[in-house]
Formats: C-alpha cells, sequence, structure tokens
C-alpha cells in the first residue's frame, strides 16, 4: 500500500494536488474570514502541517534518488548557480511548496490583523487575491489599507 502511494505521487502529481489542495484554504480566506471554518482550519497550523507533509515527501524521494543536497547551498554563489538549481525538479518542487507555505501564512496573516484592526472584509479581497498570485505585492497593498484605515504608519508592527 505504502509503495502504491510512493509510486502516485510523481513530482508532477503533488505539483497539482499542492495547487489543488490550497485553493479551498484561499477561497475560505477570501469569501468567509470571519467564520470559524477560517479560525480553526486556515488561519492555524493546520494548512502547514500538510504543506510540511508534502515538503518531507519530496525531501524524502529526493534522499532516496541520491540528491545533492550540499550542492543546493550554491545557490547563494550567483544567478547561474540558481538557475542550475531550478532546472532540478525536485529543488524546484520544494521551492514551490515553500512559496505556497509562505503566500498561505501570509494570507492568514492579514486576514488575522485586518481583524484586529476592524478592517472591513470586502477592503481585503484585493489585497488576499494579489498575495495569493504574487505574495509581496499582495501584502504591499494590504499595508496601504491598513495605513489608510489606521491613519497612522507603523513599520515594526
Amino acid at each position: 500500500m505504502i509503495e502504491q502511494i510512493y509510486n502516485y505521487f510523481t513530482i508532477e502529481m503533488l505539483y497539482y494536488w499542492v495547487n489543488l489542495g490550497v485553493l479551498p484554504f484561499w477561497l475560505v480566506l477570501i469569501f468567509f474570514p470571519q467564520s470559524q471554518i477560517c479560525r480553526i482550519f486556515v488561519t492555524s497550523i493546520f494548512p502547514i502541517f500538510i504543506l510540511v507533509g508534502a515538503y518531507f515527501f519530496m525531501f524524502y524521494k529526493s534522499y532516496l534518488n541520491s540528491y545533492d543536497f550540499v550542492g543546493n547551498f550554491e545557490l547563494y554563489l550567483g544567478i547561474n548557480n540558481i538557475a542550475d538549481l531550478f532546472s532540478e525538479k525536485t529543488f524546484l518542487m520544494m521551492f514551490w511548496i515553500h512559496f505556497i507555505s509562505i503566500n498561505l501564512f501570509t494570507g492568514g496573516w492579514i486576514v488575522r490583523d485586518s481583524q484586529k484592526l476592524l478592517i472591513n472584509k470586502i477592503l481585503i479581497i484585493i489585497p488576499l487575491i494579489i498575495t495569493y498570485l504574487i505574495g509581496p505585492l499582495g501584502i504591499f497593498i494590504y499595508w496601504l489599507i491598513r495605513i489608510f484605515h489606521a491613519k497612522s504608519v507603523n513599520l515594526y508592527d
């Protein structure tokens, strides 16, 4: 049974499952940010545990395929080195899971922070969608909304 699961989850299949798997979390964040489901399942550590499982599975598959983990540190030596690393599908998939996890965590933070500041949930729809697609730009747009709503600039909050 475990071997069947292992053979089913190829890198391509895991890519589809990770991408489809985060969509329900994002839909709840966008359309039902104040619901109990959002508090329990989305803005908690629950989705991160699921993505960590996918990350460890990729890590395990990489280990079995004798992936050169020490070579990953070459990404700091130059842009060509990171391009070489991204040509390796296992590293690319691990990076993609990392990217999706950070964006989902950021989306959860935006929802919790907007609720703390009593920002209307309609105002955070656009920043959440942009955070899902382009993480840093979405959080910047939310930060601008936050400044105008709170009428103060706070760089360390």
